[in-house]
Protein backbone atom coordinates (compact mmCIF):
# COMPACT_ATOMS: atom_id res chain seq x y z
CA UNK A 1 0.00 0.00 0.00
CA UNK A 2 1.27 3.40 -0.79
CA UNK A 3 1.16 6.44 1.88
CA UNK A 4 -1.60 8.88 1.28
CA UNK A 5 0.13 12.21 0.30
CA UNK A 6 0.58 14.52 3.46
CA UNK A 7 1.06 18.52 3.21
CA UNK A 8 4.88 19.72 3.88
CA UNK A 9 3.36 22.36 5.55
CA UNK A 10 2.70 22.59 9.25
CA UNK A 11 -0.57 21.21 9.62
CA UNK A 12 -2.28 22.61 13.04
CA UNK A 13 -6.35 21.32 12.99
CA UNK A 14 -8.74 21.01 15.51
CA UNK A 15 -7.96 17.63 16.48
CA UNK A 16 -4.17 18.07 16.45
CA UNK A 17 -4.73 20.66 19.75
CA UNK A 18 -7.18 18.81 20.91
CA UNK A 19 -4.84 16.09 21.06
CA UNK A 20 -2.26 17.96 22.57
CA UNK A 21 -4.74 19.02 25.24
CA UNK A 22 -5.33 16.13 26.12
CA UNK A 23 -2.05 15.03 26.58
CA UNK A 24 -1.48 18.38 28.87
CA UNK A 25 -4.88 17.53 31.24
CA UNK A 26 -3.53 13.77 31.18
CA UNK A 27 -0.15 15.55 32.98
CA UNK A 28 -2.28 17.77 35.16
CA UNK A 29 -4.31 14.67 36.19
CA UNK A 30 -0.93 13.07 37.77
CA UNK A 31 0.35 16.19 38.88
CA UNK A 32 -2.52 16.86 40.79
CA UNK A 33 -2.58 12.44 42.17
CA UNK A 34 0.99 13.14 43.21
CA UNK A 35 -0.04 15.89 45.52
CA UNK A 36 -2.80 13.86 47.21
CA UNK A 37 -1.53 10.54 47.55
CA UNK A 38 2.06 11.17 48.27
CA UNK A 39 3.18 11.91 51.87
CA UNK A 40 3.80 15.16 52.46
CA UNK A 41 7.42 14.32 53.13
CA UNK A 42 7.61 13.63 49.84
CA UNK A 43 11.11 14.64 47.84
CA UNK A 44 10.78 15.99 44.49
CA UNK A 45 12.75 13.02 42.99
CA UNK A 46 9.61 10.89 45.04
CA UNK A 47 7.25 13.02 43.36
CA UNK A 48 8.58 13.51 39.66
CA UNK A 49 8.69 9.47 39.76
CA UNK A 50 5.09 8.84 40.97
CA UNK A 51 4.17 11.98 38.35
CA UNK A 52 5.99 10.24 35.63
CA UNK A 53 4.27 6.76 36.14
CA UNK A 54 1.21 8.35 37.17
CA UNK A 55 1.15 10.30 33.68
CA UNK A 56 2.38 6.30 31.87
CA UNK A 57 -0.52 4.39 32.98
CA UNK A 58 -2.79 7.45 32.03
CA UNK A 59 -1.59 7.62 28.84
CA UNK A 60 -1.54 3.89 28.59
CA UNK A 61 -5.10 3.46 29.76
CA UNK A 62 -7.07 6.55 28.21
CA UNK A 63 -4.97 7.08 24.82
CA UNK A 64 -3.74 3.52 23.81
CA UNK A 65 -6.82 2.38 25.06
CA UNK A 66 -8.91 4.27 22.70
CA UNK A 67 -6.72 2.63 20.17
CA UNK A 68 -7.91 -0.63 21.20
CA UNK A 69 -11.22 -0.06 20.75
CA UNK A 70 -11.05 0.94 17.72
CA UNK A 71 -9.40 -1.79 16.83
CA UNK A 72 -11.71 -4.11 18.10
CA UNK A 73 -15.25 -2.35 17.86
CA UNK A 74 -14.94 0.61 14.65
CA UNK A 75 -14.94 -1.51 11.43
CA UNK A 76 -15.62 -0.79 7.97
CA UNK A 77 -16.55 -3.04 4.82
CA UNK A 78 -13.42 -4.19 2.95
CA UNK A 79 -15.53 -3.33 0.20
CA UNK A 80 -15.65 -0.14 0.46
CA UNK A 81 -12.25 0.55 2.31
CA UNK A 82 -8.46 -0.18 2.08
CA UNK A 83 -6.95 -3.16 4.17
CA UNK A 84 -4.83 -2.79 6.73
CA UNK A 85 -3.77 -6.70 6.42
CA UNK A 86 -2.16 -8.46 4.68
CA UNK A 87 -4.35 -10.67 2.11
CA UNK A 88 -6.77 -13.26 3.35
CA UNK A 89 -5.87 -12.40 7.25
CA UNK A 90 -9.09 -11.19 8.65
CA UNK A 91 -9.02 -9.59 12.05
CA UNK A 92 -10.53 -11.52 14.40
CA UNK A 93 -11.55 -13.50 11.65
CA UNK A 94 -14.24 -11.64 10.28
CA UNK A 95 -14.15 -11.82 6.69
CA UNK A 96 -15.79 -8.91 5.09
CA UNK A 97 -14.96 -6.25 7.84
CA UNK A 98 -11.69 -4.07 8.35
CA UNK A 99 -11.15 -2.25 12.02
CA UNK A 100 -9.57 0.79 13.20
CA UNK A 101 -9.56 4.14 13.57
CA UNK A 102 -10.03 4.68 9.79
CA UNK A 103 -13.35 3.14 10.62
CA UNK A 104 -14.69 4.62 13.73
CA UNK A 105 -16.67 7.99 14.47
CA UNK A 106 -15.60 8.22 17.94
CA UNK A 107 -13.51 11.72 19.21
CA UNK A 108 -10.88 9.11 19.78
CA UNK A 109 -11.02 7.81 16.37
CA UNK A 110 -10.28 11.10 15.16
CA UNK A 111 -7.21 11.28 17.70
CA UNK A 112 -5.93 8.25 16.45
CA UNK A 113 -6.74 9.20 12.42
CA UNK A 114 -4.32 12.28 13.34
CA UNK A 115 -1.59 9.84 14.79
CA UNK A 116 -1.87 7.94 11.52
CA UNK A 117 -0.86 10.78 8.65
CA UNK A 118 2.36 10.09 10.84
CA UNK A 119 2.54 6.37 10.76
CA UNK A 120 -0.85 4.39 8.61
CA UNK A 121 -0.65 1.73 11.09
CA UNK A 122 -2.48 3.24 13.81
CA UNK A 123 -5.68 3.51 11.10
CA UNK A 124 -6.08 0.10 11.13
CA UNK A 125 -5.31 -2.81 12.81
CA UNK A 126 -1.34 -3.64 12.12
CA UNK A 127 -1.31 -7.29 13.97
CA UNK A 128 2.55 -6.06 15.60
CA UNK A 129 0.76 -2.36 16.91
CA UNK A 130 -2.19 -4.32 18.21
CA UNK A 131 -0.35 -6.64 19.84
CA UNK A 132 2.14 -4.66 21.59
CA UNK A 133 -0.42 -1.82 22.70
CA UNK A 134 -2.74 -5.24 24.22
CA UNK A 135 0.37 -5.58 26.39
CA UNK A 136 0.98 -1.44 26.89
CA UNK A 137 -2.21 -1.22 27.86
CA UNK A 138 -3.11 -4.29 30.10
CA UNK A 139 0.05 -5.25 31.68
CA UNK A 140 2.17 -2.00 31.31
CA UNK A 141 -0.56 0.90 32.39
CA UNK A 142 -1.44 -1.52 35.33
CA UNK A 143 2.57 -1.99 36.24
CA UNK A 144 3.12 1.63 36.00
CA UNK A 145 0.44 1.75 38.77
CA UNK A 146 1.79 -0.28 41.07
CA UNK A 147 5.08 1.71 40.72
CA UNK A 148 3.46 4.55 42.12
CA UNK A 149 1.16 2.70 44.81
CA UNK A 150 4.91 1.25 45.90
CA UNK A 151 5.84 5.13 45.86
CA UNK A 152 3.15 6.45 47.69
CA UNK A 153 3.84 3.49 50.81
CA UNK A 154 7.86 4.38 50.27
CA UNK A 155 8.83 0.68 49.52
CA UNK A 156 11.45 1.76 47.69
CA UNK A 157 13.45 -1.66 47.07
CA UNK A 158 10.34 -2.94 44.75
CA UNK A 159 9.50 0.73 43.87
CA UNK A 160 12.94 0.10 41.90
CA UNK A 161 12.97 -3.03 40.45
CA UNK A 162 9.49 -2.53 39.10
CA UNK A 163 10.71 0.76 37.57
CA UNK A 164 13.57 -1.14 35.63
CA UNK A 165 11.18 -3.90 34.70
CA UNK A 166 8.41 -1.33 33.31
CA UNK A 167 11.37 0.50 31.55
CA UNK A 168 12.34 -2.82 29.96
CA UNK A 169 9.24 -3.54 28.97
CA UNK A 170 8.60 0.09 27.18
CA UNK A 171 12.07 0.14 25.29
CA UNK A 172 11.25 -3.40 24.00
CA UNK A 173 7.90 -2.10 22.68
CA UNK A 174 9.23 1.02 20.84
CA UNK A 175 11.99 -1.67 19.37
CA UNK A 176 9.65 -4.39 18.13
CA UNK A 177 6.87 -0.90 17.20
CA UNK A 178 9.90 0.68 15.10
CA UNK A 179 12.48 -1.32 14.18
CA UNK A 180 10.21 -3.84 11.78
CA UNK A 181 8.96 -0.74 9.91
CA UNK A 182 12.56 0.70 8.96
CA UNK A 183 14.17 -2.75 8.17
CA UNK A 184 10.97 -3.11 5.63
CA UNK A 185 12.19 0.54 4.22
CA UNK A 186 9.45 2.52 6.10
CA UNK A 187 6.35 1.46 3.88
CA UNK A 188 3.73 3.22 6.48
CA UNK A 189 5.70 6.13 8.20
CA UNK A 190 4.98 9.10 6.45
CA UNK A 191 8.87 10.71 6.38
CA UNK A 192 8.06 13.72 3.53
CA UNK A 193 6.82 16.18 6.77
CA UNK A 194 9.57 17.49 8.98
CA UNK A 195 6.56 17.67 11.59
CA UNK A 196 5.92 13.66 11.30
CA UNK A 197 9.81 12.46 11.65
Amino acid sequence: MSASPVSKGLVIDQTTVLSLLSTLAILAAAYTTSLYALPKHANSKTRFLFIWHAFDALIHFILEGTFLYNCFFSFGSTLLTEPFLPDNVYFLGHVGRNYGAAYGDQWHSALWREYAKADRRWAGTDLTVVSLELLTVFVGGPLACWICLQLVKERWGSAWFWMCVLATGELYGGFMTFVPEWLSGSPNLITSNWMYK
